[in-house]
């Protein structure tokens, strides 16, 4: 076997500028989930200093509501950025999209509470997380269309495992650094100012990431695909139209996965913390240790797919993943032993479904409105069953109903796999697929 000395010296340079590219790429990713899972791993903090109503519950209800509608902007940053992407460039929209999400998480950090400025800080806060969801609403897709026109042929699940696990990165960052800061601050000066540390760490995190972006090589006409000029934002749109099949899959690809990935990376902590009033502490080292455990399986499910095809591992492992989702019904009342258990059974769970969705969902589209489509139909299954499903989690089990939650999550999960064939029976599954 050639060592990497015997390579050509074109094939060593395009291997390390694909390594800097993923880098900064992934870098930049887990960064902007590191700042939107903070926000929901912290809403029981949040919520009595921004919605103070007297009940716990309540108030961190009213916080996951907030984290909820920052959802319902994704939908609009996948309109406005996605067709720009798809006309102008991947890059300069990703340069948007962590500036974005800098500034609003500094503003958040530093933001006075509803006892100094009264119900601005509630609307500040509020606007803070639209400007999240515009930046999250179109990264994820950006980052999903720019790595399989990256990758080389016959490693694009593996390139999306890679970026799977960078995004897992930034989920178990941002469960460490609240567990660190629970741990070092004491628990009074945690709910007045401890909670603004993590949303610190990432403004500051943002900026590196920022900086390295600006080296990211375009992808937009060097696919096979190629276009002459930029196109209009009509032609755009018409073969979004044209592909509406594709789009409806994708919001269902993406819901199943993301209303289990917000189920037990915020659903679940936030139950523990303010409904059964678990240690916080531990509750954060085990949200972390099972999202380690995610982030370890990712690399493993890109390999697999690759392997035995992106399609096939992906239908396979949706259907293995909902008779697993029951696992819930599990944590019905106080206990950390149960706790514990149900996180670390979900790490496969999620891997899993997390680890395939974004690729899945990029071969569903042509390059010359991949962004575009990928991003409303991620937005949309996203706003509509991810980012509710923390407080849909809570709902139901505050009215007895618990095992509803899995039931719906199963759904979700049944229908994306039906969508998937049919859109795959039609021939339109692109990309090694």
């Amino acid at each position: 076997m050639a060592s990497l000395t015997e390579r050509s010296p074109a094939t060593t340079r395009k291997s390390l500028s694909h390594r800097r590219a993923l880098l900064a790429l992934g870098g930049g990713n887990a960064v902007e989930w590191y700042d939107w899972m903070v926000y929901g791993l912290l809403a029981s903090y949040i919520g009595p200093l921004y919605f103070p109503s007297g009940s716990s519950v309540t108030e961190t209800m009213s916080a996951l509501a907030v984290f909820a509608v920052g959802f319902a902007a994704r939908p609009l940053g996948a309109i406005i950025f996605g067709t720009l992407a798809d006309r102008i460039g991947r890059r300069a929209v990703m340069l948007f999209s962590i500036g974005s999400m800098v500034l609003s998480t500094m503003i958040i950090a530093l933001l006075p509470s509803h006892a100094v400025i009264g119900v601005w800080a509630g609307v500040i806060l509020l606007a803070c997380r639209i400007l999240q969801g515009l930046s999250t609403g179109i990264e994820a897709p950006l980052n999903s269309a720019y790595i399989v026109e990256l990758a080389p042929e016959g490693r694009t699940a593996r390139y999306g495992g890679i970026i799977s696990t960078y995004v897992q990165a930034g989920i178990v960052s941002a469960s460490l650094v609240c567990f660190l800061t629970t741990s070092v601050v004491a628990p009074d000066a945690m709910a007045s100012w401890g909670w603004r540390i993590p949303f610190v760490v990432g403004a500051v995190g943002g900026l590196v990431f920022l900086w390295l972006r600006r080296t990211l090589p375009e992808t937009l006409h060097t696919t096979g695909e190629k276009q002459a000029e930029p196109a209009r934002v009509g032609r755009v749109w018409a073969e979004v139209w044209q592909h509406r099949l594709a789009l409806l899959a994708i919001v269902f690809v993406v819901a199943g996965a993301q209303a289990l990935q917000y189920t037990w990376t915020t659903g679940l902590p936030n139950l523990a913390r303010s409904a059964y009033h678990e240690n916080p502490d531990t509750v954060f080292l085990v949200s972390t240790l099972s999202g380690i455990c995610v982030a370890a399986l990712y690399p493993l499910v890109g390999r697999l797919a690759d392997r035995k095809r992106i399609s096939r591992t992906f239908i396979a492992s949706r259907l293995a993943v909902v008779p697993l989702i029951f696992v819930v019904l599990a944590y019905q009342q106080p206990g950390m032993a149960t706790f514990t258990v149900v996180m670390l059974v979900g790490a496969p769970v999620l891997a899993f479904t997390m680890g395939l969705y974004n690729t899945v969902a990029a071969t569903l589209m042509p390059t010359s409105c991949r962004v575009t489509g990928v991003g409303l139909g991620y937005a949309i299954g996203v706003a509509g069953f991810g980012g509710t499903a923390p407080y849909l989690l809570l709902w139901l089990q505050d009215l007895g109903a618990g095992w509803a939650f899995p039931v719906y999550g199963a759904v979700l999960c049944l229908l994306s796999v039906l969508l998937y064939v049919l859109v795959f029976r039609r021939g339109a599954v692109r990309v090694g697929s």
